[in-house]
């Protein structure tokens, strides 16, 4: 899909830009699935809310950042058949179509009640199925439509990055198409995030405390697919250099573990009036986090009771007393400064990188205080 709408200059402006893009698309995709039932339009609409009620845009930016870095500005790349500015927006929007699937699905398997503040999808689609007297179970119902909508939600990441109008031939000049290496990424991005998935879920039902595995999804899940993969997308996207590609992928996995280590802090000790989640929701969920899998070493090489507490104290639901108490132990043993430790050593080897890298001035600075700002966000 073609846009004549104005590109960003920074990578403050990338949010809105992405906000108008994704908008622009739905204004398309939405009434294209009407067209097969209202009913499905009506399911349709419940996504595109769900994807511009909000959000940090954090791999959009991430996405422009590495076309920004990777871009030369040399005359002689440019002509009707290479990529863009607007071609880089485009697909910095589609990562968060795939962001959308990822959270209502990761909602489904936590069981989550809401999301930044709003019921998660499942959930509207239960009250919907209730509100409306139909047979059969409204939580099967709820869950089901939310996993098809989610899946719809792939398949439209699909037509965006691609340039595809999702009512088919809309009378538009066929879009330039990808380059292969940015589809190739692409391809590998979303095995990598849907495989890290697994692998969580895997964790939580099979018990494995280890902070290896706990690590190994926090780098398919989280690192490669929040920064890592979102820099080499743009970077690839602008024929960046190898060693830059390179550069810039270190500097993902490194602030991508660095985001989920504060993700997991958030998901125990964040304030639910900022992160728009029950408080200690991890806890509650379940989740084999870093911070949990440490925790719990700690917590039993002092005391095999205490690891016991703790461990009673996951995947079930927990009054205030019962959060507080596990963030007591998980701070007492030391299981936070250690998460806090981690962050400030990923965030500082990322920065390196950064100052090391061949990237213009302007583009770096951005960068770094970018980088600063979701090693050490409250949201």
């Amino acid at each position: 899909m073609r846009t004549a709408q104005p590109v960003p200059a920074s990578l403050d402006q990338v949010p809105a830009a992405v906000e108008s893009m994704l908008g622009d698309f739905f204004a398309d995709a939405v009434p294209a699935a009407a067209a097969i039932d209202p009913r499905v339009g009506q399911a349709a609409e419940v996504v595109r809310d769900f994807v511009l009620q909000g959000g940090k845009r954090v791999r959009p930016v991430f996405a422009f950042a590495g076309w920004m870095a990777g871009s030369t500005g040399d005359a002689e790349t440019t002509g009707p058949l290479v990529p863009d500015a607007t071609d880089a927006l485009r697909v910095a929007a589609s990562l968060e179509l795939i962001q959308a699937c990822a959270l209502i699905h990761d909602d489904i398997i936590d069981r989550s009640d809401t999301r930044r503040g709003h019921p998660t999808m499942h959930r509207v689609f239960e009250a919907d199925h209730r509100d409306r007297g139909w047979a059969g179970d409204a939580g099967h119902h709820g869950a089901s439509a939310a996993i098809l909508m989610g899946d719809l939600a792939l398949a439209w990441a699909d037509d965006l990055v691609h340039g595809h109008h999702p009512g088919g031939d809309s009378g538009e000049p066929d879009p330039r198409p990808l380059p292969a290496p940015v589809g190739r990424v692409w391809s590998a991005m979303r095995t990598e995030v849907l495989g890290g998935q697994y692998l969580d879920i895997v964790n939580e039902s099979s018990g494995d405390e280890t902070t290896a595995s706990a690590l190994r999804v926090m780098e398919f899940k989280t690192a490669a697919y929040t920064v890592a993969r979102p820099l080499e997308l743009g970077a690839t996207l602008a024929s960046a250099p190898s060693s830059l590609i390179t550069a810039l992928r270190s500097v993902g996995h490194d602030l991508g573990v660095a985001f989920q280590l504060r993700d997991d802090l958030l998901g125990v000790f964040g304030d639910p009036v900022r992160t728009g989640k029950p408080s200690g929701d991890d806890l509650i969920a379940g989740k084999r986090t870093a911070l949990l899998a440490d925790g719990l070493s700690r917590a039993a090489d002092r005391d095999a009771a205490l690891a016991d507490e703790l461990r009673g104290l996951i995947g079930r639901d927990l009054d205030d007393a019962e959060v507080t108490r596990a963030r007591a132990i998980l701070t007492d043993v030391g299981a936070v400064d250690e998460s806090e430790r981690q962050i400030s050593d990923l965030l500082a080897s990322a920065l390196t990188t950064l100052d090391t890298a061949t990237i213009a001035e302007p583009v770096r600075a951005e960068l770094t205080a970018f980088a600063r700002r979701i090693a050490h966000r409250a949201t």
